[in-house]
C-alpha cells in the first residue's frame, strides 16, 4: 500500500469536465486519513480511476437518485473497493462486489522513471563517495608511509667517488638531504633524514663545504657529515695575522693568510690533489684589480700604492672562513675580501671615521691589536692619537718588527735605524700599510680612542697589560720596574 500524495485540485473539478462538479460536506482533508489502493488516475480514461484518484462510483447513491452522499460509502470506497448491489443500509453486497481496476497511466510510468532515475543518481554519489574514500586512504596510506620513514630508496655501503658539499648558511636537515640527493649521495632525501634522526649531531652540521662521496648509504653520510675530518676549505684567521709566515724566536713558523689560505684550498678528489698555492694568491693580489677582487672602495687607492706583496695587509678579517677548495685564486680572494668588507662595516668602516680617512683608521688599528691586550685597546688608541696630534713619532716596536721574518719583542738599535715605509722610529705620522689583521674591537677602538693625555705606555705586567703615564720620568720608572721584575 502506498500513501496517497494530496493534490490541490482534489474537490475541484477540471475545467474540461463540468459534469463532475460536485460539494464536499465534511472537509475533503479527511479523504487523505487512509491509505489507498493503485495510483493517481487520468482524466483522459473512462475505465481508469478519476482525476481525484478513485473509481467510476463518486459518492452519490444512484438509485435514490436524491443526489445525497452515502458516507458509508465514502468510507468503504476509502478501505480499497465499492460494492454494486446495495443493502438495505445502503452498503453493497459482498457477494457481488467488483474488483476494482487498475491501469498505470503515463504518470505512472513518469513517475517510476523519476525513481529509477533518483535511485541511480544517489548509486552514483554513493560511488563517488566511497571513490573519494579510497583515494584519501591511499594519500593517508603514502603519507605515512613517507612521514613513518618505510619505502624510500637507499643505497648500501660507504660510496663511491668524491665530490663537494656545500652547506649554506641556514641550510636545514631536509635542505642538506635535498642537496645530497641531488648530488647522488645518497639515493633518497628520505636515506638521510631517516638515518639522522637518532643522531643529534645532525643538528650541528656547521656551514661550509664537505667531501662525501657519491652512492654513500643514508647512515654513511649521516657518518661522514658529522665527521670533523670530512670539513674542508676551513680556516680561522687570527688578530694580527700578517699576509706572510713569520718565524718566531723559538724558530716555529706562524703561517701567514696566504699560506692559511692555500691550506684551506687543498683537497685530494679522486686521488687528484688540488690547491691553489699561496704564490699564486700573492700574484693574483699584485696584478688583479684591487676593486674587482672585492677590496672596498674607500681602500682601493692607498692599497694599490702598497709595496709588492703587501696590497691586502690588513683588508682580510679575523674570523672564520669557508673556501671552496680546489678553486681559482682569484674566487678565493674575491669570497674573503667580500665577506671582510662586511665585517668591517659592522666595526663602523667607513663611515664612524672621522679624525682620520677609514684606511688610516685602518693602520691605526692594526697597530692596536700588535702593541697591547683588549683591556687596553682604547688607552693605547689615544696614545696613538695624542702623538699624532702632536706631530710625534709613533716609536712602536711592531712597526719595526712588521717587514722581519723573525721579529723581537724588543727591537735592536739597527733595526730602528733602518727607514722602511713601516719604521715609526725613524719617521712621523703612520706606516704606510697596515701591520696585520685587526680585530673588530680594535677597529672600534681606533674610531673611538680613551679621552687621556698619555703619550707613554710600557708592558709592566704579565698579563699583558701596560702602564701609561704623560710625563716621561714616570714612564721610564714604570719601564725599568718592569724589567727587575722580569716581565719581559
Amino acid at each position: 500500500m502506498r500513501r496517497r500524495r494530496p493534490s490541490p485540485n482534489d474537490g475541484v473539478p477540471p475545467d474540461d469536465n463540468p459534469t463532475q462538479i460536485f460539494e464536499l460536506e465534511e472537509p475533503y482533508d479527511d479523504l487523505y486519513d487512509e491509505e489507498i489502493e493503485g495510483d493517481y488516475g487520468d482524466d483522459d480514461d473512462d475505465d481508469d480511476y478519476g482525476y481525484d484518484g478513485y473509481d467510476e462510483y463518486d459518492g452519490y447513491d444512484d438509485e435514490a437518485g436524491d443526489g445525497e452522499r452515502d458516507d458509508a460509502a465514502r468510507r468503504d470506497r476509502d478501505r480499497g473497493g465499492l460494492d454494486e448491489e446495495f443493502d438495505e443500509d445502503g452498503f453493497a453486497s459482498d457477494d457481488d462486489r467488483a474488483e476494482p481496476a487498475y491501469l498505470p497511466d503515463e504518470r505512472d510510468d513518469e513517475e517510476d522513471d523519476t525513481r529509477r532515475g533518483g535511485r541511480g543518481r544517489r548509486m552514483l554519489k554513493w560511488l563517488a563517495a566511497l571513490l573519494l574514500l579510497a583515494v584519501l586512504g591511499a594519500g593517508a596510506f603514502f603519507g605515512a608511509r613517507e612521514l613513518l620513514g618505510f619505502g624510500y630508496e637507499d643505497y648500501e655501503g660507504s660510496g663511491e667517488q668524491d665530490v663537494l658539499l656545500h652547506v649554506e648558511q641556514g641550510d636545514v636537515t631536509g635542505a642538506i638531504a635535498a642537496k645530497l640527493a641531488e648530488l647522488d649521495v645518497v639515493a633518497s632525501a628520505e636515506a638521510f633524514v631517516k638515518a639522522g634522526e637518532d643522531d643529534k649531531r645532525v643538528l650541528g652540521i656547521q656551514p661550509g663545504y664537505y667531501q662525501v662521496k657519491t652512492k654513500m648509504s643514508g647512515e654513511a653520510a649521516v657518518q661522514a657529515l658529522v665527521d670533523e675530518k670530512s670539513r674542508v676549505g676551513h680556516v680561522q684567521i687570527r688578530a694580527g695575522t700578517k699576509l706572510f709566515d713569520v718565524t718566531q724566536p723559538d724558530d716555529s713558523v706562524t703561517p701567514g693568510i696566504f699560506t692559511l689560505l692555500e691550506q684551506a684550498s687543498c683537497v685530494r678528489l679522486n686521488g687528484e690533489e688540488k690547491c691553489v698555492s699561496a704564490d699564486e694568491l700573492r700574484e693574483t693580489a699584485d696584478t688583479e684589480d684591487l676593486g674587482e677582487l672585492g677590496v672596498p672602495e674607500w681602500a682601493v687607492e692607498k692599497a694599490e700604492q702598497a709595496p709588492k706583496g703587501r696590497k691586502l695587509e690588513g683588508l682580510i678579517a679575523p674570523g672564520v672562513y669557508d673556501v671552496k677548495p680546489g678553486g681559482e685564486a682569484k674566487d678565493l680572494l674575491s669570497q674573503v675580501l667580500t665577506a671582510s668588507a662586511t665585517r668591517m662595516e659592522a666595526a663602523g668602516l667607513p663611515d664612524s671615521a672621522e679624525a682620520y680617512d677609514p684606511y688610516e683608521t685602518l693602520v691605526i688599528a692594526s697597530i692596536i691589536e700588535l702593541e697591547s691586550v683588549k683591556t687596553d685597546f682604547e688607552k693605547v688608541s689615544s696614545v696613538i692619537h695624542n702623538r699624532l696630534e702632536i706631530d710625534m713619532p709613533l716609536q712602536m716596536d711592531s712597526t719595526v718588527n712588521y717587514p722581519l721574518k723573525r721579529p723581537t719583542l724588543t727591537t735592536k738599535s739597527k733595526e730602528r735605524d733602518k727607514t722602511t715605509p713601516w719604521n715609526t722610529y725613524a719617521m712621523t705620522g703612520l706606516p704606510e700599510t697596515p701591520i696585520g689583521s685587526p680585530s673588530l674591537e680594535a677597529i672600534e677602538a681606533a674610531l673611538k680612542p680613551a679621552d687621556t693625555d698619555y703619550v707613554y705606555f710600557v708592558k709592566c705586567e704579565e698579563n699583558g697589560l701596560s702602564c701609561f703615564n704623560v710625563d716621561y720620568q714616570e714612564h721610564t720608572a714604570a719601564r725599568d720596574d718592569a724589567r727587575e721584575r722580569g716581565v719581559y
